[in-house]
């Protein structure tokens, strides 16, 4: 496969989509699955409800009325015992209707006197019947999906005490250049590194793991030895910098020193247009731009397609919205505008500049504008930061 080179934002997407395989699984106690993917199909392992239950505190009875009262049924200790016809017992809610009921009297409905009990019943009143919601080997959930709370909690109602779960990606950091300052106020010409600190929490989200972050001169053979030690324990690597093709700029020429086979060398987009996507055998590369917000961008666009691969999760198309504000980009490049959806419709952050943060800091994701102008009103693509 020849390199995309200066292609299209959403051309590669797909590459970055389809070029890396799901990574294998583990089996998990089910009460670590939550915000993890599921490896296989979810099936349920006994009927839910696995008995027929009360759906209201109240009174199980038998045949017509009135009913002696016999007994009472408490949640998790059914009644052993058939009900005859003309009893009764009390029943909570969830517990397990006992054999012979005929439906359930709400015990706000039920008229008692000296253990005699009058009400009006039908068949099955109040009752949950079993496997109303579910029969065992039903399949509840699919694989590929990023399970939440709601989903363990009908899991582990179901019977399931495990489950096949994708292995997070493991991810290796490394910032390139001299002119980085890790901490206090910059001097001398340098730059506080703002993306040290923030990918770590970006990849998270994402659903990785970083096992190394590491801070590398601008010399090829400190590229080189970093890149090929970074390949040693991680799924994908991640570079800052040196994606242009600039006197400083090294990374094309680590790559070709490791054989990595470049999938993506620039991207007709802005900001983050100097992005890079290469692999190596199962391993994935990705070059991010030195300026702040363009390397998020980057992160995004394609280290977000390649994450949901390595995962197993299925392409979800960008949804649609409303622009309140009239949007541009430049001709023939997609332009990724951050800012905010306020009643469904996309308005523009301040501070645009791919160097800068502050607006990032305050918007929850990008307009994907294509056209040269769109207009307010005019819809646009939304991408939804992690």
């Amino acid at each position: 496969m020849s390199a995309l080179i200066e292609g299209s934002w959403d051309a590669a997407r797909a590459i970055a989509q389809k070029a890396f395989s799901r990574l294998p699984f583990e089996a998990l106690d089910i009460n670590h699955g939550i915000d993890r993917t599921l490896a296989s199909d979810a099936k349920a392992m006994c009927d839910l409800p696995t008995y027929a239950t009360s759906a209201m505190d109240g009174y199980a009875v038998s045949g017509q009325g009135p009913w002696k009262i016999i007994g009472e049924v408490k949640a998790g200790l059914p009644l052993k015992e058939k009900l005859t016809a003309g009893t009764a017992v009390g029943i909570a809610t969830g517990a397990v209707v006992p054999t012979g009921t005929l439906g359930i009297i709400r015990w706000e409905l039920a008229s008692v006197h000296d253990a005699l009990l009058e009400g009006t019943v039908f068949e099955n009143q109040e009752i949950r019947p079993a496997a109303h919601e579910c029969k065992a080997g039903d399949v509840l959930i699919v694989a590929g999906t990023k399970l939440n709370p709601a989903m363990i909690g009908l899991l582990a109602a179901a019977g399931l005490d495990q489950l096949n779960i994708v292995r997070k990606p493991k991810v290796a950091i490394l910032l390139l250049g001299d002119e980085i300052q890790l901490n206090g106020i910059p001097s001398d010409g340098l730059v506080r590194d703002a993306l040290g600190p923030q990918l770590p929490g970006w990849l998270s989200t994402m659903g990785c793991v970083v096992v190394s972050t590491q801070y590398i001169s601008d010399e090829l053979s400190f590229v080189v030895n970093a890149l090929n030690e970074s390949l040693k324990i991680a799924d994908i690597v991640i570079t800052t910098g040196g994606t242009a093709q600039g006197p400083r700029d090294y990374l094309h020429d680590a790559l070709s020193e490791i054989d990595a086979h470049i999938l993506v060398d620039t991207v007709a987009v802005r900001p983050g247009h100097p992005m890079l996507l290469a692999r190596t055998k199962d391993k994935a590369i990705l070059g991010l731009p030195g300026n702040p917000q363009s390397a998020i961008v980057a992160l995004i666009s394609l280290g977000g397609p390649v994450i949901n691969s390595m995962l197993g999760q299925e392409v979800q198309e960008l949804p649609k919205v409303m622009t309140r504000d009239e949007l541009t980009a430049p001709q023939d490049f997609t332009r990724l505008i951050i800012g905010n959806l306020i009643d469904n419709e996309f308005v523009m952050a301040p501070y645009l500049g791919s160097a800068m943060l502050r607006g990032l800091a305050h918007s929850t994701g990008f307009a994907v504008v294509a056209k040269n102008l769109t207009a307010a009103g005019d819809s646009v693509r939304w991408l939804s930061l992690p």
